[in-house]
Parts: C-alpha cells; structure tokens; sequence
C-alpha cells in the first residue's frame, strides 16, 4: 500500500531535491497512531525544512516536512483515539525531526494528538493550524495577566501573517480594538476585514527607541516579530500590561532594558506551542472553536495541494504569504 506525500532528498553532493513521491506505508516512522491525513497547513518552519540545510531542524533525509496536519484515525494502539476518529496536531517537533503531515498518511504518538472540537472541520482545523494555537494560547496568556476589553488598543505585530491573522480575528471578535502592524500596505483591507480598527506601518515600530520608556499606548500585544520591533513596544506599553512572544521573524536578539519592567510593571510572556502541554491545548482549541469567527477564517485561506508547496515553502521564507495556506493532501 502507498501514499502520496512531499520528500525532502540530499544526495552525495549535498544537493537537495524536493518532490512529491509514492511512499509505502512500512517507511512511516513508528508511533502509536496511524492517521489518513486530510489537510495540512504551511508555517515558516516548513519553509525552512525544505532548505539545502534543513534550517538546522531536520536530522535526517529522507524527510517528509509539515508541522501540522488533520484528519481520521486509521489504527490506534491507544484507546483515547478509536479508527474513525477526527484528530489534529501541531507540535512536537513533527515535521522536523519526525516526519510531518506533509503526506496523506501520518504516524505518530498518541500523546501529541488531539481531539478535532466539535462542530469544526479538519480542513478549518488548518487553517488554524499551529500557528492558529499559537496565537489563542498568547491570547490566554494575556487573559490570564488581566487583559480585558475597553483597556486600550491591543498591539498585533506581523498582523498579515498566520498568527497576527489569527490573533487580530479572535482579539476583535472579543470585543478589543486592534491595532494591526504591517509591512505590506496592501494588505490594509484584509486586515481591517479581520476586525483591525488601526493599520500601524511596520516602520513606525522597527527602529530602536532612543528613551527607555515611550508614551504608554498599548493594553497588550501578541508579538510574532521579536527583535527590535518588541524591544519597542515593550517601552509603549501601558502601566502593569504585557506583551507575548510568539515569533522571531524580526530576529531572535533583544536588546531593550529593565526600566520598562521596573518602573511599569510591564510583563514579557514567552508562548510555546511546540511542547505545550496536552491540557493547555485542549483549553486553547476549544477557545479557538467558540471566540473565531469562522467567516472571518475563510477569508484568511489561501488552498494549495502538495505540489505547489515548494514554492510556498521558499514565499513564506521572503515574507510574501499571507494569512493561511490549507495544503489538501489528497488533491
């Protein structure tokens, strides 16, 4: 029996090939959980995955990327899945160094799986995806330290991008003003489409602030930049709010002071979706099906199949993807 799926191949020269090639099914990894995979999503860690150097993520080729996938349950050495079941993952440096959902069958642990919620599709699962997760649990995180609405604008960085996508539908849809940043001033509309009552040029944010603390302007901010642009915004926040780290598009450095922390009270939350706990998740997909607007998802997607990934895969690393990229495997 074979399935579809993308490979990743180095030969001795140290070339890299990318294709979609027939697998059989006794080359998938072990794992508890056999799934036939019905939908998979694009993130920039994928992006990397198909580079000559494997964005220092992959250990071994051949390799089969995709950090999330959907679908139904064909075998389970675990009672918690039974076949037919509807599951979903993103996470556990799948799609790394284990093989991903970048395939129409998927093998894994039990343990990094979860229930698809109720009343949601694997294919709007997707669209969601990890970064989808990632933006619910910063989200949460800021709930948690006390974000409310009518606090004040809460800030979305990388806001065309699948996070700021996310977390700008979901943030507006409870009620908050959004302020929505951007590089590309042609995605305005679709961002105020998403619920963005204000569009903040990507350059009024990305150069180092000269004062250790600015003018208090923002409630919260769901960050998927990181750099120079977070060292920023962390002197604009208001008085005891906080800002979420999800990403790192704008660079891993931070060089910013401890004023901000001292003399505001801000906080800096640092959000993992990778090795999130199994309860965590569940607390956030459940969120994610009742707080987004699931029309406000369907303007986010943009569908592909397996072969047309490649290219994608080297757009989202030029920053040219917008919002999310659903890959129907079986297309």
């Amino acid at each position: 029996m074979t399935f579809r799926a993308l490979v990743v191949e180095k030969d001795s020269d140290e070339e890299v090939s990318v294709a979609v090639k027939e697998l059989r099914e006794d080359q998938l990894p072990e794992g508890d959980v056999t799934v036939a995979v019905e939908y998979s999503t694009l993130n920039y860690k994928d992006g990397l995955c198909m580079r000559a150097d494997g964005g220092r993520l992959v250990k071994s080729w051949p390799h089969v990327p995709g950090v999330d996938f959907a679908g139904t349950v064909e075998e389970s050495a675990d009672p918690r899945y039974r076949p037919g079941a509807k599951v979903l993952l993103g996470g556990w440096r799948v799609g790394e160094i284990h093989w991903g959902g970048f395939a129409q069958k998927a093998r894994v642990k039990a343990d990094w799986l979860v229930p698809v919620p109720e009343g949601m599709s694997t294919r709007n699962a997707m669209a969601v995806g990890t970064a989808g997760l990632s933006a619910m649990l910063a989200i949460l995180a800021l709930e948690d330290h006390g974000l409310k609405p009518g606090q004040g604008p809460v800030l979305v960085t990388g806001a065309a991008g699948g996070v700021g996508s996310v977390a700008t539908a979901i943030l507006a849809s409870l009620g908050h003003e959004v302020a929505a940043v951007t590089g590309r001033p042609e995605t305005a509309d679709y961002l105020k489409g998403l619920g963005a009552s204000t569009i903040v040029a990507r350059e009024e944010l990305n150069a180092p602030s000269r004062r250790p603390l600015e003018r208090e302007t923002w409630a919260g901010c769901v960050d998927a930049v990181g750099g120079v642009m977070l060292a920023r915004v962390l002197a604009q926040l208001k008085y005891g709010c906080s800002a979420a780290a999800v990403g790192l598009a704008g660079g891993a450095e931070l060089h910013t002071t401890v004023i901000p922390f001292l003399l505001r009270g801000v906080n800096l939350l640092g959000i993992d979706s990778v090795h999130a706990p199994y309860e965590a998740r569940l607390r956030a997909w459940e969120r994610i099906a009742r707080d987004l607007p699931m029309e406000k998802l369907e303007s986010m997607i943009r569908p592909a199949t397996l072969a047309d990934l490649p290219e994608l895969g080297r757009d989202i690393l030029k920053g040219r993807v917008r919002g999310r990229v659903v890959v129907d495997v079986n297309a």
